[in-house]
This record gives structure tokens, sequence and C-alpha cells, in this order.
């Protein structure tokens, strides 16, 4: 499975900041560099809008 965000991110960056790996970017919008993504879900712990899944 691949993690992915969805449209009811918020921008917080609370994710970009969780990630372990750095696989989680801010430009423009936020997104998962799925190559580098193994899916600890780290990110998905932090989230305070649930808009990372799977």
């Amino acid at each position: 499975m691949t993690l992915k965000i969805i449209e009811e991110c918020i921008g917080c960056g609370t994710c970009v900041d969780s990630c372990p790996l750095g696989a989680i970017v801010e430009s423009g919008d936020i997104y998962i560099i799925t190559d580098e993504c193994d899916e600890c879900r780290a990110c998905v712990d932090t989230c305070p809008v649930d808009a990372i899944v799977d």
C-alpha cells in the first residue's frame, strides 16, 4: 500500500516534521515521496485532520 495526502490537508507541516526519513516535502503542496517512504505511519499518527490515508 502507498500512503497519500488527501485534500483535507490543511498544510500545517506536522507530517513533514514527523517523518524520520524526510520522505514528506512541502513545495507549494505537501506530498510524500513514495520511493523514500517506508510506511512507518509516523505522519499518520501526527496529522491533526487525518489527511494521510492508505
